[in-house]
């Protein structure tokens, strides 16, 4: 489907999660572990992706698919210089559900319950513990 002087661009975004590592930053990272241990809980140990499941994961080998598909002259090219962004339980919350493996309908009617209990956890571990507060900062 392309031309002779096509190109074929992959776009990958780790942008859920922030940036890794343990650098010293202002303000903590989320609890990212016990978020992802709270979403098992409700939705059981196997990985949902939309309406199936992920027994072993997200397939990674983008790179060698398109190989074996003829594209030649494959780079990487990252983007960003790694921001440090400060973000609120709100956008927290948003970025749990925005992800197939535990978008808001794989709760059913327990939905709000989650909720609740994911907002629990972030102001239970937030840099003002025990507040509900959404204006609470993690580093991002």
């Amino acid at each position: 489907m392309l031309g002779a002087d096509g190109a074929w661009v992959h776009v990958g975004a780790t942008t859920h999660r922030g940036i890794r590592g343990d650098d010293p930053l202002p303000y903590p990272r989320p609890p990212w572990d016990d978020v992802d241990g709270l979403v098992r809980r409700y939705l059981g140990p196997v990985r949902r992706a939309g309406r199936g499941t992920l027994p072993a994961g997200t397939r990674g080998g983008e790179e060698d698919v398109m190989r074996r598909a003829g594209y030649t002259g494959l780079s990487r090219v990252t983007v960003g210089d790694g921001e440090v962004v400060d973000r609120h339980a709100d956008h927290l919350v948003a970025a749990v559900f925005s992800l197939s493996s535990s978008a808001p309908h794989l709760f059913g009617d327990r939905l709000p319950v989650f909720d609740a209990e994911l907002r629990r956890l972030l102001a239970s571990a937030s840099p003002t513990a025990g507040s509900a507060s959404a204006g609470d900062p993690w580093n991002w």
